[in-house]
């Protein structure tokens, strides 16, 4: 999904929003970080499986 809003845009709508769904989505937000961080520590212990010679079974 792309848009073309901006983040000062966004800024405004957001702080529209009544305090139950402020705090709902900041709930969201720490959880999908919390995601994203658990997801790029764990590419760190598989790096030793990418192992160009065993690219041949792919063909």
């Amino acid at each position: 999904m792309t848009s073309n809003l901006t983040i000062e845009e966004l800024k405004t709508m957001i702080f529209q929003l009544p305090v139950e769904e402020l705090m709902e989505l900041i709930s969201e937000i720490e959880e999908r970080l919390d995601n994203v961080k658990m997801m790029q520590l764990a590419e760190t212990g598989f790096q030793e499986w990418n192992d160009p010679e065993e690219d041949i079974y792919h063909d």
